[in-house]
């Protein structure tokens, strides 16, 4: 069966093409967000605030990274901060004009203020961040009135409840860490 018979069978069975290729799309997205997905299970792991990012160029992952403040000590070790760095390194570039990012959260304002600079072409994030989410959530960094010379584009929610509830895990086994230490002192 040749394409074309292919997708004359599909029109009959009433998929359409742009059925088919949201299909396709939402797989694609599923399968990158799975991979950040990885990446925060990474820093779980490691008792890390669970956020995990890759960035992707030509539809492969290009770069990938989890959260490392608390492992490296420094403040600007965000899983975004860092996959942008690596995929900048890996370029020779710092214009990642033609790479989308996948975070499994919303990310905040240093780490939107890197991903407007780096020239990424869209973000997808997972789990909106209500208490400090740059994006849309707390601001709209990207969307600013003034303007920046890269527009950078996002959708949300992707993956949102198996992103969401890996934070809520961790915060809830951090929250009973802490409150067994409490009752020891």
């Amino acid at each position: 069966m040749g394409f074309f018979d292919f997708l004359f069978v599909f029109c009959l069975e009433g998929v359409t093409l742009a059925s088919w290729y949201n299909f396709l799309m939402e797989n694609e997205h599923e399968k990158f967000m799975k991979a950040a997905l990885k990446e925060a299970q990474k820093a779980y792991e490691a008792k890390e605030c669970p956020i995990g990012c890759v960035i992707v160029k030509d539809g492969k992952v290009f770069a990938r990274a989890h959260n490392l403040r608390l492992t490296h000590g420094n403040a600007l070790d965000h899983a975004e901060i860092i996959a942008i760095d690596k995929a900048c390194k890996k370029l020779g570039d710092w214009r990642l004009n033609d790479m989308d990012m996948y975070v499994t959260l919303e990310p905040c304002t240093m780490c939107s203020g890197a991903i407007i600079q780096a020239r990424l072409h869209k973000v997808y994030f997972g789990a909106y961040e209500p208490k400090s989410g740059a994006v849309c959530s707390c601001n709209d960094i990207f969307n600013v009135a003034h303007g920046h010379n890269h527009q950078v584009l996002f959708e949300g929610g992707v993956m949102e409840e198996a992103c969401s509830d890996l934070m809520k895990k961790f915060f809830k086994e951090m929250r009973d860490r802490n409150k067994g230490k409490k009752l020891l002192d």
